[in-house]
């Protein structure tokens, strides 16, 4: 299936308006994606819209099928993502309201499996080899420019730059935590948008993420600390103008054929041992 160039990780509320959504479903060697994979066009560009925790948010950040994911949406054409994710602001300055686009990240997840080449026998009995990428610059340097360039243009000046922190969840930091966050000189912190990074330099796709602050974090601010009720608040009062700025930035992404930016070489010359989609 090739039906799309642009993959979009995000809530249903980014595709549930646009006409002519056609909905797949897509099998993985990996199990099931978080959702189907919704098909449409914005711009004259195909996109697949992928829930991050499927329709009705019933998946928690911890237990999201991110492997699925990825392989899903490079399976019907996807060769760049955006993956726009709330998160809570770790500087006085990143207030709620604040769009940051990360140029690094620091995992501070447990559990998730964050490769495709662990040497592990699949369930269809492939064997991937053992796979070492780089991943100095998380980012794909073309999508950054396409997000902030789209958030300008909508008169939304994005902070150009910054580290994201991910951590496990599903519970929010302790202020101990969210202090330590700060003295590192992180800027932001969320439960998304790792090992999704990793997992699209592993299939050769370009990724980038648009963080959008819901909340000073705990160790940020005084009172009670972040509630799911306060985020959700903020969210919803900055939901159409970040889907905005995230169309526009759709078409802006290079296309197919100018596409030349480190994150689409990263397989080049690599020997996975699979076959990708």
């Amino acid at each position: 299936m090739s039906n799309a160039e642009i993959g979009v990780i995000g809530g249903s509320g980014l595709y549930s308006f646009l006409e002519d959504v056609t909905e797949v479903r897509v099998e993985t060697p990996y199990g099931e994606p978080s959702d189907s994979v919704f098909l449409g066009e914005i711009g004259g560009r195909r996109v697949a819209f992928l829930p991050r925790h499927g329709r009705g948010h019933h998946v928690p950040p911890h237990r999201i099928n991110y492997r699925a994911n990825l392989w899903a949406l490079r399976s019907v054409g996807v060769r760049q993502v955006l993956g726009p994710c709330a998160v809570g602001g770790l500087r006085p300055e990143y207030g709620p309201g604040t769009l940051l686009v990360p140029d690094q990240l620091v995992d501070r997840t447990k559990t998730r499996v964050q490769t495709y080449y662990d040497g592990e026998t699949r369930a269809d009995g492939a064997v991937p080899n053992v796979v070492h990428l780089g991943f100095a610059d998380p980012y794909c340097p073309e999508g950054r420019k396409a997000a902030l360039a789209a958030a300008r243009g909508r008169g939304w000046e994005a902070v150009d730059g910054g580290t994201l922190v991910v951590v496990e969840g599903p519970r929010f930091s302790t202020r101990a935590e969210s202090r330590w966050h700060a003295a590192m000189g992180w800027s932001v912190v969320g439960m998304t948008g790792h090992p999704e990074a990793v997992l699209a330099r592993e299939l050769g796709l370009c990724y980038t993420t648009m963080t959008l602050v819901t909340d000073l974090d705990a160790g940020a601010e005084a009172g009670e600390g972040v509630s799911h009720e306060e985020v959700l608040k903020v969210f919803a009062a900055n939901v159409d103008r970040l889907r905005s700025v995230l169309f526009d930035a759709v078409t802006a992404l290079p296309a197919q054929a100018g596409r030349d930016c480190p994150c689409g070489h990263a397989l080049d010359g690599v020997d996975t041992g699979i076959a990708l989609p």
